[in-house]
């Protein structure tokens, strides 16, 4: 597989970012020059309000980019994973974060070195326009996610933005397919996390059927357990597991 180059993570993201805009809301890239002055004409307006709509992009880019990708699913199954252990705040939410973003790079590195080669960079090149560019951008995106979306939740908002039954795929908006890609991604996350949170509680089960057989009532379970469940997930090899089937997961 073709690693795309640290210099050109920021073009696919920036283009990624601006194809989750509607087909027909093109702009141009606008310079910014920081100052205060009286807007005389309509374009000097324009203008403005492109350089207000830039910065409102730039703001919310963190979060589309988390809503759009695989960190989702991955971050609420390492986080569960953390607490069906029991070991309080370690893994750190850093690490946990960390891990899930890398992860997230990992896996979408496919895509988003189709964006890089099918839009980014014969945009650069000025082979094809922006509006062209934004077109095929957002193609490898909307590609993965129909792949990872339930229908259930598809048609949920599809009958729930009120728009006629799609044909195919295509004709099915961006704006109707984030919100169900999302709900499934969680929805999957979720089942992903109760199963690996089973082998635990079978654990503190015992521990505290053992403890109250002993008479011991008072004291904690989960002290005890601990242990086990440590020894447990590290005798199993627990984090090569879940990270491997997490990864495994995602339909490509």
């Amino acid at each position: 597989m073709k690693i795309l180059n640290v210099k050109n993570w920021g073009g696919v993201l920036g283009l990624f970012v601006l194809s989750m805009l509607p087909s027909g809301a093109a702009m141009s890239f606008p310079n910014i020059n920081i100052g205060l002055q009286n807007a005389n004409t309509p374009q000097d307006f324009t203008n403005g309000l492109q350089i207000l709509i830039w910065l409102t992009i730039l703001t919310l880019a963190p979060s589309i980019l988390i809503m759009t990708t695989s960190f989702i699913r991955l971050v609420v199954v390492l986080s569960l994973t953390r607490q069906a252990i029991g070991a309080g705040t370690l893994p750190p939410n850093q690490v946990i974060t960390s891990l899930a973003l890398i992860l997230t790079f990992f896996i979408m590195a496919p895509t988003f070195n189709e964006i890089n080669e099918k839009a980014l960079q014969p945009y650069m090149n000025n082979q094809i326009t922006q509006q062209t560019a934004l077109d095929r951008g957002i193609e490898p995106i909307r590609t993965f996610m129909f792949k990872q979306t339930h229908e259930k939740e598809l048609a949920l908002f599809v009958r729930m933005a009120k728009i006629e039954k799609p044909k195919n795929k295509n004709d099915v908006p961006t704006y109707v397919l984030l919100p169900a890609f999302i709900l499934s991604e969680l929805k999957t996350a979720f089942t992903i996390g109760f199963v690996v949170y089973m082998p635990f509680l079978v654990i503190d089960i015992v521990v505290s059927s053992v403890l109250v057989s002993m008479g011991m009532m008072f004291l904690p379970p989960t002290m005890i357990a601990l242990p086990f469940k440590l020894i447990m997930f590290v005798m199993v090899d627990g984090w090569y597991l879940v990270v491997k089937s997490l990864v495994e997961s995602f339909v490509r």
